[in-house]
């Protein structure tokens, strides 16, 4: 074997000129090999000298590549002295061969740990000099984790850690000196910190420069080449679709296919879970709080560009229901769907981000501020509303961190009425009254839709009317078609919130015969059994007093139950289909029965006996009982049964109210009716505690006939 001072030599040789990739592997071992075999100080720190100015790495870098591999260079020689240095501590350790040096040349940890770091000196740029202490204390935490006990190494560590963020303070301020933040300078340090950051003690990360590092952070995962790069990524995929028999192909062979697959083969971008959680950080930690109103126009505009650049492809044009029908298996299969695992980490890291934003708001009086916090919660609506073609393919309330950013963000902008009236009609379709021929333009109908929902109270009747309503109008009159399902459902939701808010009174007096047509034109075939209920005792709350609208239409109450009660006595018996919530309960203790559209007009008609006014109440706890009994079968009408009981003794009705249904239950047959109808059908109702008489002959009690 070649001495160590030899190989240094021949290794140090190699270094000053520029080498194939193919031999970066074995120049990188054999560096690594001598960090751990050198026992002369200065040799370890000229070794690493030379590795961060090494021509041979750096003047064709083959980006953020280049430094990680040095930082694995580092991270795996301080693992090699340090499970050695704990072996002779606890006297496992192999005896030496005649001749054979220890590892770590036979220096001591913190010796060797300083001859490393000394040699991170001024002949390198100081973002390099992040490389050997990162390298080093990841490589610590590692065997940390792994349970090797290094409470006698504890000081090396508390040292190299300082010194990490002392080089990354010094380094930020560099790269923007040089003007390197976007460049491989400012990529370097976020690679560092991106996977040092839990390496570090809580005191210690308070010490970062939190308002040099958030900018660095955020273009070079959203903006640089070894990020997302802003969203131009999707530019040249077009190319390369192919149309085969009136299917959309896109080869594993393409080139923009390749070109994902590096995307997300980037040091950054595979990490991008802890990255993002790290931005969000500094975002709470900023001083200087107009720098998140920065960033947040920086997320703004990449979001806008992503989906702008989604538009420009073909795959676009396809409805997400519709994929099995004009994809090849290739494209459906394959490349596709590695397409969207792109697009989905770019919207997790920008949700986890504002998560972060909304974190700190709400401690940060400047951001707190009227004139601030409208401001953010737009512009994260905003950046939501770019996004949500991916959003949609996911569900959006299928992370929680999405969740609560589209909350908060319309929990704060509600309570700016002028804003929210301002960002709606900005977000509304652009030609109200009809249905856009584009996928992607139904996508964001439906984010509008679902946003709009929650704005109702605050805006004005006029723009609950031209707007929301003229927007829903559309989707309402198409609900059978089964592709437009969601926003048929976002669209119903609008109408009931619209028709809900009290200063709408004239609105809903206006739009209530249309809704109404709408809402029993389409079920069961397009709204489902818990929607469609959920929609008539809405429309019950808002028709019957103390509603606004009750004092102009004082019979609207009794007319919808009138359609209803009509509709119920022809409708078919026969069960449904289980919708998405029946199937989900299926497995569960109680699973709910089958239900026809009988049964659940019955639901639908008990639901609303809390609402009536008394005199109607009186006249519709019979024809509810009869309709109950018109159900032949047994266990949709013990369903029903069940239901009714609720209603009368659960606390639905005020005392009012129950007092008329305690009458009708006990001294107007109603007890009967309920539980023995069925038997006593084509008979007339019995009175509630009359004489029994026992027919002659038969031995058979009877009750007295009224």
């Amino acid at each position: 074997m070649m001495p160590a001072d030899r190989l240094l030599s021949t290794l140090l040789r190699s270094l000053q000129t520029y080498t194939d990739q193919q031999d970066t592997p074995r120049i990188l071992s054999t560096a690594s090999s001598l960090l751990t075999s050198l026992s002369n100080p200065h040799n370890l720190s000229l070794l690493t000298s030379h590795i961060l100015t090494a021509p041979a790495f750096w003047d064709r870098p083959d980006g953020l590549h280049t430094p990680l591999r040095l930082l694995s260079v580092f991270h795996s020689a301080i693992i090699t002295v340090l499970k050695y240095h704990d072996s002779v501590r606890n006297r496992t350790a192999e005896p030496l061969l005649p001749g054979q040096l220890p590892i770590g040349g036979g220096l001591s940890l913190d010796d060797w740990v300083r001859a490393l770091v000394a040699g991170a000196d001024d002949r390198s740029q100081r973002w390099k000099h992040l490389i050997v202490l990162g390298g080093l204390l990841i490589g610590i935490a590692s065997q940390e984790e792994a349970g090797l006990d290094l409470y006698w190494a504890f000081g090396i560590r508390k040292r190299i850690e300082g010194a990490l963020v002392r080089a990354a303070n010094l380094a930020l301020v560099e790269v923007r000196e040089r003007g390197e933040a976007d460049g491989l300078g400012g990529q370097t340090v976020a690679l560092v910190l991106n996977h040092g950051f839990g390496c570090l003690r809580d005191g210690v990360r308070r010490e970062i420069d939190y308002d040099r590092l958030l900018p660095v952070l955020i273009g070079t995962a959203f903006f640089s080449s070894e990020g997302f790069q802003s969203a131009y990524f999707l530019g040249g995929l077009d190319l390369d679709v192919e149309v085969r028999e009136k299917k959309l192909e896109w080869g594993v062979h393409s080139t923009s296919f390749k070109q994902v697959q590096a995307i997300m083969a980037r040091p950054l971008v595979s990490s991008m879970g802890p990255l993002s959680r790290l931005i969000a950080h500094s975002v709470e930690n900023v001083r200087d709080p107009w720098l998140i109103q920065t960033m947040m126009d920086d997320l703004a505009s990449f979001a806008r560009a992503l989906t702008t650049q989604w538009r420009q492809i073909r795959f676009s044009e396809i409805d997400p229901q519709e994929e099995n029908v004009y994809l090849e298996e290739e494209a459906l299969h394959k490349t596709l769907p590695l397409l969207w695992r792109l697009l989905k980490a770019a919207l997790f890291a920008t949700t986890i981000i504002l998560k972060g934003v909304f974190t700190r708001s709400v401690n940060d009086g400047v951001l707190a501020g009227d004139s601030a916090a409208p401001v953010l919660a737009s512009q994260a609506l905003q950046t939501l509303r770019h996004l949500y073609f991916i959003t949609s393919r996911l569900g959006p309330a299928s992370f929680s961190q999405h969740t609560f950013v589209y909350l908060t963000a319309i929990d704060i902008l509600s309570a700016y009425p002028l804003h929210s009236d301002k960002f709606l009609k900005s977000i509304a379709p652009p030609q109200l009254g009809q249905i856009p021929r584009h996928p992607l333009d139904r996508t964001l109908d439906l984010y509008f839709l679902n946003t709009a929902e929650h704005f109702t109270l605050i805006l004005s009747p006029s723009t609950n009317e031209d707007l929301l309503v003229a927007s829903a109008v559309p989707y309402l009159a198409a609900g059978g078609n089964r592709s437009y399902l969601p926003i048929f459902e976002a669209a119903h939701s609008v109408m009931l919130a619209v028709l809900s808010a009290p200063q709408s009174a004239m609105v809903t007096a206006k739009h209530l015969p249309f809704y109404i047509d709408a809402l029993f034109a389409v079920f069961p075939s397009s709204l489902s059994p818990r929607q469609f209920r959920l929609a008539f005792k809405t429309l019950m709350r808002v028709t019957a007093p103390p509603a606004p609208l009750s004092a102009s239409q004082p019979d609207l109450p009794a007319t919808l139950l009138e359609l209803l009660h009509h509709r119920a006595l022809s409708a078919p018996s026969h069960p449904l289909p289980p919708d998405e919530t029946t199937l989900a309960l299926q497995g569960s203790d109680a699973p709910p029965p089958p239900l026809s559209e009988q049964a659940v007009l019955a639901l639908t008609l008990l639901d609303a006996l809390p609402l009536l006014p008394v005199p109607f109440l009186e006249e519709w706890l019979p024809l509810a009982a009869e309709l109950l009994n018109l159900i032949e079968d047994e266990v949709m009408r013990e369903a029903v049964k069940s239901r009714f009981w609720e209603v009368l003794v659960n606390g639905e009705m005020d005392s009012e109210r129950s007092g008329v249904a305690v009458a009708w239950w006990g001294t107007r047959g109603g007890r009967e009716v309920v539980l023995f109808g069925r038997e006593d059908r084509g008979d007339k109702f019995l009175m509630s505690g009359a004489l029994q008489v026992e027919e002659e002959g038969e031995g058979v009690a009877r009750e007295s006939k009224l």
